[in-house]
């Protein structure tokens, strides 16, 4: 075998490409070789190249095969359909080696089509998009239930071109595309692409492999709706046979719930001690609250269903003091609607008892937290005694609240003037109580509530303020607002800091009320960059951090100019392709840096809330940097 030909064998061993086959050859011309010669080693050569294309071909036959029996493995295991198409779509377009791959399914009920699964994109709109039936290149390949390619979209006048589908694929930036049909049987129920930002032709093979994944695709959908029905089917079969087993027993559950409640109310038993007692005996799980117990309350005291639970209202002498919510026990017994009854009367009286009891130790909440607001230059020592007291945690973190009811109506209502004081006694009462039950404080101010209250484990000033509006709100069956401040370390060591955290808290309410969220509940941080505005303290930095730290941190350690590609990208109106112009690059560039930002932020970053926010965290950040340069 001559030298030449162990070359050949050389080059197909380590894969080298098509145009190192030539070198052979033009070695042996530059070395004198003869015509019978450099005949011999262009055949050799041809044989070569031919054995390399075969190879070539088995190789990309097995990654093809290797692809669709994973694509198999994870039907056979279907657990979650949009982790299996987000797989298809994913091999699809790694296979095809295109830029951008998308699954797009009908919608009957809507009358038109949406995208379902994108892999590659990056443009906003181009995901959110939805077309009418028989629209665009996916509208051709549905009607017809065949494949369609175009290697250059634009310039395609096969199908029907829509200025919202040109407007979406010119952001995209794609220009070749290929569509394959998703069927179930002779249905054609979406469409899978593969598509790509240049001109390009796509081979027969790589359309019957875009097939094959559009084959598995549907498969999976189909799987799904069966696995769904099955189910549905079992789930009914099962509330059935609880139904059977239950009312066999329910006459020995009232005789025992009945025995079990007189045993508490003798014993000095409480209101969570008659939920659990209930629990027990209807086998589900019981719970007071404080809020939800309007359609109760307008049943004349029977339980009422409310979606899977019933709900039993716990009133007494016209007012409403919560309700006993059963859940996991939707299809209840008639006669264990009357126990669940029964035992919201029970709580009824508890409540009444204590009450009475309760009166005097709101008074002393209400003082303390006054003198805490007009007096902070009293005795901390006596003040801290007085909290101990009352179970007050003077060492925790605080958050004081402002509180107001909000209704419709204005001072043209001529019971206004009287419902306004009938307002602020029923929210200070319902507050009052609130407080008592989280170890807090809390007093009529200013024709509303303030509360200090202690912050739970993991909880924020947010939260908590969402929670006490919910609260107040639900007993009261009217809107309150409420507004938060930031926390209060230690408020009885710094008594000063509470009557300006009061001011704090009246400022964020202020603004719900302007924002027109009457009814809810907000600390600053809630409210974006409006929160730098109304907390007492100006925390650009903190504000900027949380809303692209991510990026400004990622271009720091990797030297990368993701914050510069932000900003361009949002004065271009969120235009891939007007961006690349701006930055002077390639669409692909713009691609893979926005979609890198998609990865640090999260999927919803250029949502319209978000990127207002985003905007102006950069032009502040632009800001800082500017006078860190000077």
């Amino acid at each position: 075998m001559s030298h030449e030909h162990v070359s050949y064998l050389e080059l197909l061993a380590r894969g080298a490409a098509t145009e190192a086959y030539d070198r052979p050859v033009l070695l042996a011309r530059a070395s004198g070789a003869g015509p019978e010669a450099l005949a011999e080693l262009e055949e050799a050569k041809q044989l070569a190249l031919r054995v390399r294309a075969e190879l070539e071909g088995r190789r990309r036959r097995e990654a093809e095969l290797s692809a669709l029996f994973a694509t198999a493995h994870d039907l056979a295991g279907l657990r979650d359909l949009d982790a299996v198409l987000r797989a298809i779509v994913q091999r699809a377009r790694s296979l095809l080696g295109t830029e951008c791959a998308y699954l797009s399914l009908n919608d009957p009920a809507a009358g038109d089509t949406y995208m379902r699964v994108t892999e590659g994109s990056v443009s906003a709109r181009f995901q959110q998009l939805r077309l009418g039936m028989g629209e665009g290149l996916g509208g051709l390949v549905a009607q017809t239930a065949r494949p369609y390619v175009t290697d250059d979209y634009f310039d395609d006048a096969r199908f029907q071109h829509t200025r919202t589908i040109d407007t979406a694929v010119r952001d995209e930036g794609l220009v070749a595309i290929l569509g394959v049909p998703l069927s179930l049987g002779s249905q054609v129920i979406g469409v899978l692409f593969a598509a790509d930002r240049r001109a390009r032709v796509f081979e027969r093979e790589q359309v019957a492999l875009l097939g094959s994944f559009a084959a598995h695709a549907a498969v999976a959908i189909d799987t799904a709706n069966l696995l769904a029905e099955t189910r549905s089917a079992l789930a009914e079969l099962e509330r059935a046979n609880d139904i059977i087993r239950e009312h066999s027993g329910v006459i020995e559950r009232a005789s025992e719930v009945h025995d079990r409640l007189s045993e508490l109310v003798l014993h000095g038993g409480g209101v969570h001690d008659v939920a659990h007692a209930v629990s027990e005996v209807l086998g589900g799980t019981v719970e007071f609250t404080e809020e939800g117990a309007g359609t109760a309350r307008r049943a004349g005291g029977h339980a009422v269903r409310e979606g899977d639970d019933w709900v039993a209202a716990v009133s007494a002498g016209g007012e409403t003091l919560g309700a006993l919510v059963l859940h996991g026990q939707p299809d209840l017994d008639p006669v264990d609607q009357r126990t669940l009854e029964r035992a919201a009367l029970v709580t009824s009286l508890l409540l009444l008892a204590r009450r009475s009891a309760g009166e005097a130790e709101q008074r002393v909440r209400g003082e303390l937290l006054d003198d805490l607001l007009d007096a902070p230059d009293r005795d901390r020592r006596l003040l801290k005694e007085r909290a101990a007291r009352l179970r007050t945690d003077s060492e925790a973190p605080h958050v004081v609240l402002a509180a107001r009811i909000d209704r419709a109506g204005g001072a043209a209502d001529p019971d206004a003037g009287g419902r306004e004081g009938a307002d602020r006694q029923r929210l200070w009462s319902a507050a009052t109580h609130l407080a008592a039950t989280r170890h807090g404080l809390a007093s009529a101010r200013d024709g509303g509530t303030v509360l200090l209250l202690p912050l739970g484990p993991g909880e924020s000033a947010a939260d908590l303020a969402r929670q006490t509006a919910r609260s107040l709100g639900g007993t009261l069956r009217e809107p309150v607002t409420v507004g938060a401040s930031a926390p209060v370390r230690a408020p009885l060591d710094h008594p000063g800091q509470v009557a300006v955290a009061y001011e704090e808290a009246r400022r964020c309410l202020d603004a719900l009320r302007l924002l027109h969220r009457s009814g809810q509940g907000a600390a600053a941080e809630d409210l974006g960059f409006l929160g730098l505005l109304l907390a007492d303290s100006r925390d650009i930095d903190g504000f900027v951090d949380r809303t692209v730290g991510q990026v400004v941190a990622y271009d720091r350690r990797r030297g990368t100019d993701l914050i510069r590609t932000m900003d361009a990208y949002f004065a271009s109106g969120m235009s891939p392709a007007r961006t690349k112009d701006e930055l002077h690059v390639h669409v692909n560039t713009v691609a893979q840096r926005l979609e890198r930002v998609g990865r640090l932020l999260g999927p919803d970053w250029q949502s319209p809330a978000r990127a207002l926010e985003i905007q102006l965290a950069l032009r502040l950040h632009a800001l800082a940097d500017a006078v860190t340069s000077t």
